[in-house]
């Protein structure tokens, strides 16, 4: 029962629950008549046109109620309990026997969030942030998975059989899609698993973006979720691994510059042989993994022995770096075209092979990833195909990390002065970099990159 006008937000929250609500009004408003009038059809809730008595609370389950100060909440609270019954005052919580969380209504599937009644605002905040998450079309697909499931369990008596059923069901569920409308549907989707054998071994490629957990994507979310091991690259931050699902086991196979490393045939090896066994396997790139990331080479090596493969973009780090700076790449009053280039080759010396001359247009902004160790000898090769001493440069390591450092120079600059890190570093030059002198002061406190650069 609820003897409010206001409270079509807590009607709505026991909705999902409760087989009907009677709300009690002597002059309702027009808010409590369009109520009463959209749910009218499904019988879930009766407007009774007069002023609630506690007879009225005979048989019922709850009670919500708005009082026009508290000695009205008292009565409210005494009616309540001579029934049996708990109450909720609106807005006086001293009076409440129980608060009311925001939800998320994708019946079958109802979500609740509570705060406890301490912070209802951050409850609603969270709320919105998992309507963004959740499709409408879940409903028809936790609907569907009730008539199934019975059927799945019978005809799949393997674990890996089933799993390699309701995984794709559940991708599909969030991709949106409509859910399964006939039996058939469902049927030719189980008889194909039964009949294949089929077991679901796969590596998806995951590019983990430059650091910051927030710029990974939805899909990387789910990917990491679904692993059963997760193969990841020396880059790729903690925060980004503590999302993924708890029982996968986490395989650091990372490569870096100058230092020791796993051998690429062997990671190529490991992804087959753990996805031949059955095995969601997630290898973890930092940044986008099509972005210098060998991909190239771990997907023919997976498609030679016949490993489906997918592929889940990321935030590469020039973009990441860029956006922390608030620098556009291709601004149109300084660059007509972005460049990407890797700064040592197979062997850790500068790639013999690029087009200077290219790279050297003054109305091109160049990205350099990898080019520590080679970064002096880049400024001079540059600066001999004519690109200007004064270009400006900017040196970003550990792009949208929390010890992300930042310095402004300029090539001359560069030649005169190398610089030094241990972490990731990105060589970005172009006139479009003007402007990071004025950003680098929050970024990298004065002297912070001095002697040779390291990656």
């Amino acid at each position: 029962s609820t003897t409010s006008p206001v409270a079509r937000p807590w009607l709505s929250a026991v909705r999902p629950a409760a087989a009907r609500s009677s709300a009690f009004h002597a002059a309702p408003g027009e808010e409590m008549l369009a109520l009463a009038a959209a749910e009218r059809a499904a019988g879930s809730v009766r407007l009774v046109r007069r002023a609630w008595c506690p007879a009225d609370l005979a048989g019922s389950a709850m009670m919500v109620a708005e009082a026009e100060n508290d000695g009205h909440a008292a009565e409210l609270q005494a009616a309540a309990r001579g029934a049996g019954i708990p109450l909720n005052v609106i807005d006086r919580p001293a009076f409440c026997d129980f608060q009311f969380g925001a939800i998320v209504n994708r019946s079958p599937v109802v979500i609740g969030i509570s705060t406890g009644g301490a912070a209802p605002v951050l409850g609603q905040a969270i709320r919105r942030r998992i309507e963004i998450l959740i499709p409408q079309a879940i409903a028809g697909w936790a609907r569907a998975a009730g008539h199934v499931r019975r059927v799945v369990a019978r005809r799949l008596l393997d674990q890996a059989a089933r799993r390699a059923f309701w995984e794709p069901f559940v991708d599909r569920a969030f991709a949106g899609e409509i859910g399964p409308t006939t039996a058939a549907d469902v049927g030719r989707l189980v008889d194909r698993v039964a009949s294949s054998g089929e077991r679901g071994g796969r590596v998806t490629l995951v590019g983990a973006g430059p650091g910051d957990a927030e710029l990974l994507t939805i899909k990387a979310m789910r990917a990491l979720q679904r692993a059963d091991v997760i193969l990841y690259d020396d880059l790729v931050s903690n925060e980004v691994l503590d999302l993924a699902r708890r029982e996968a086991k986490r395989m650091l196979v990372g490569k870096r510059g100058g230092r020791a490393s796993c051998r690429q045939e062997d990671i190529n090896a490991l992804m087959v042989k753990l996805a031949g066994q059955g095995k969601q396997v997630v290898r973890l790139k930092s940044g986008d993994p099509m972005i210098f990331g060998r991909a190239g080479e771990e997907i023919a090596e997976l498609k030679a022995a016949g490993i489906p493969v997918d592929i889940v973009p990321g935030v590469t780090a020039a973009l990441g770096a860029a956006a922390r700076l608030g620098i556009s790449l291709t601004h149109r009053d300084h660059a007509h075209s972005v460049r990407f280039v890797t700064g040592h080759s197979r062997g850790g010396e500068l790639p013999a092979d690029l087009d200077w001359r290219g790279l050297a247009d003054p109305e091109t902004t160049l990205i350099v990833y990898m080019g520590g160790h080679t970064a002096t000898l880049i400024a001079g090769r540059l600066m001999a195909e004519g690109l200007s001493g004064a270009t400006p440069v900017a040196l970003v390591e550990n792009a949208t990390r929390r010890d992300e450092r930042v310095e402004a120079t300029t090539l001359a600059g560069l030649m005169a002065r190398p610089v030094a890190t241990t972490g990731p570093v990105l060589l970005a030059v172009g006139r479009v970099f003007a402007e990071a002198a004025s950003t680098t002061a929050a970024h990298v406190p004065a002297g912070a990159f001095a002697q040779a650069v390291g990656y």
